[in-house]
């Protein structure tokens, strides 16, 4: 069966995005802003010149399962996935939009990522075999790539508008945020990770690190709440451009797990020997769909739902 056209860049009407991410397109429409997610995908922090079909459905419809199944540990910021009920010209654009996009609150973001690591592997391998620790955690010694933590541990990270996200300890994440919504991030991270990896492991999936995003809700006339209890969950989570998620039957640690996510690209870049820089290289056919059959069961192993 051939493959769709991916969607890569979006309009609605005669508007294009008020602010563009690598993969997000997002147009702002006051307190509320429409998320859409493209089937861009990026490697070695640039956007290639190939899509992936279907993936930003399943980044969205990811995200959308977890936000249901996590609202009793925290609130959320996703108001609608129906584009019947969006602002304006975004209701005629149905078909542009149906699966792929999330109408949410406005919130203001805070200013770090808030990492779940369960098994030591990426940056998190490469500073553990530099250090000993992980973000100022010390590690027990011998441990090999890809071995499961004693326990799963918060690392937060700076945000990067280009290149990689900068680990940073906990001392200096508590500086940017404030000690008290530091440790409020802190206990909703390990218990959205605990909630989600025990979900994907029944699924055959582990979950070997993720990362999640808060935002703070505006302040209301009369609202006495201190800023930790108007923390809410945003962005995407749990999706396989958000974690790393590995299959469970093939595990073998020691070194570089098989993954759901963007493997068969990563491996085609290193096999075609792209210096990662411009220009950036469009994928071959057989790349695109492997790739794609990797996202796509990702979304039915761990909702068991349909694409829509």
């Amino acid at each position: 069966m051939p493959l769709s056209v991916p969607i890569l860049q979006t309009t609605l009407a005669d508007r294009r995005p008020d602010r563009q991410g690598k993969v997000r397109d997002l147009y702002d429409f006051g307190d509320r802003l429409l998320i859409v997610a493209t089937d861009r995908i990026s490697a070695f922090d640039y956007v290639l010149g190939s899509g992936i079909p279907d993936k930003g459905k399943v980044l969205t419809q990811i995200s959308s399962f977890w936000f249901e199944r996590m609202a009793s540990i925290v609130a959320n910021h996703l108001l609608s996935t129906s584009p019947s009920s969006y602002p304006g010209e975004a209701r005629r654009a149905v078909e542009l939009l149906q699966g792929r996009s999330m109408l949410v609150k406005r919130t203001e973001p805070l200013p770090i990522e808030c990492v779940a690591r369960g098994y030591l592997s990426g940056s998190g391998w490469k500073d553990y075999a530099a250090t000993g620790e992980l973000c100022g955690v010390r590690l027990p010694k011998g441990l090999r790539e890809s071995d499961r933590l004693p326990a799963p541990i918060f690392t937060p990270a700076t945000k990067a508008q280009s290149g990689h996200d900068i680990n940073i300890s906990e001392k200096d994440a508590a500086e940017l945020v404030g000690r008290r919504v530091l440790d409020r991030v802190k206990d909703l991270t390990l218990r959205l990770y605990a909630e989600g990896s025990a979900h994907a492991e029944s699924c055959g999936i582990i979950v070997a690190d993720t990362k999640f995003e808060f935002g703070l809700v505006p302040v209301e006339a009369g609202d006495g709440r201190p800023v930790e209890d108007r923390i809410i969950l945003i962005d995407e989570i749990l999706t396989p451009d958000s974690s790393r998620f590995w299959p469970r039957d093939q595990y073998n640690p020691g070194g570089v797990q098989p993954s759901f996510d963007k493997q068969f690209v990563r491996d085609y870049l290193e096999r075609i020997r792209w210096n990662k820089q411009p220009p950036v290289p469009s994928l071959p056919d057989d790349v695109v769909a492997r790739t794609r059959e990797k996202y796509v069961e990702a979304f039915h192993r761990l909702t068991g739902r349909e694409l829509d």
